[in-house]
């Protein structure tokens, strides 16, 4: 479960953000905070993984609340302010977001804090965790994989399944664009309709992959990427 804190001092800021997340799975909004004061109060007494942070704010701005930060969680800015964009790089802000933002461009905010460790010193224990995890889009809904779990796959002519270590999953995507979306997560294309996640091999035998019960073919002109991995 990511655990989520919203600090804006605009209301529709924080229906947008929780609509948003409310499509996403496992994303548990922990308090609407309407300035950095009552966040900073909060966080004194909790912890969470993931903050959506406007910067101008009554008070105690943006910015200034992150530096009173011992250990920060991973951070979403989301602001209509473009100039302060540069300065979020000294922050290790995860991602930089300018009202009005879609949910498709939220949606890449939220794959860049689960993916990159915007603050790699500090970071919380969960927050660990979270590097593990990713978004996949399947039927007009969200899943969120263990990609730990990810075992490999496979080109079924206008569909890819997914197979995990728990379920198989069907999505409407092209081959080589799920490879590229699962990159982080070390696929090694073994096949033309084939990629496996090395870490899941139990065993190779001349041509053959063998995943748990499954059987992999090894295609002639992807042998050298398998040889790398053996070297």
């Amino acid at each position: 479960m990511i655990k989520y804190l919203i600090i804006d001092d605009e209301y529709i800021a924080h229906d947008i953000i929780k609509g948003y997340c409310d499509l996403l799975p496992d994303m548990q909004l922990m308090k609407s905070c309407y300035d950095a004061i009552e966040a900073f109060e909060f966080l004194n007494k909790q912890d969470v993984d993931l903050l959506f942070l406007d910067l101008n704010m009554p008070v105690l701005k943006g910015f200034e609340f992150l530096k009173t930060l011992r250990n920060s969680p991973k951070v979403i800015v989301t602001t209509a302010h473009k100039e302060f964009a540069f300065e979020s790089y000294e922050y290790n802000v995860a991602d930089y977001l300018l009202k009005p933002f879609s949910f498709e461009r939220f949606l890449t905010a939220i794959h860049k804090a689960l993916h990159v460790s915007a603050v790699p010193h500090t970071i919380l224990p969960e927050s660990r965790k979270m590097a593990n995890r990713m978004f996949i889009q399947s039927n007009k809904q969200y899943i969120q994989l263990q990609t730990d779990e990810l075992r490999y796959i496979e080109a079924t002519g206008n569909y890819t399944k997914v197979v995990t270590s728990t379920e198989t999953i069907v999505i409407r995507e092209k081959f080589s664009t799920l490879l590229e979306l699962l990159a982080q997560a070390g696929p090694i294309q073994v096949h033309k309709s084939f990629a496996v996640f090395p870490e899941q091999i139990k065993r190779i035998e001349g041509n053959r992959i063998f995943i748990h019960e499954q059987v992999i073919p090894i295609g002639k002109m992807y042998k050298n990427n398998l040889d790398q991995l053996l070297k």
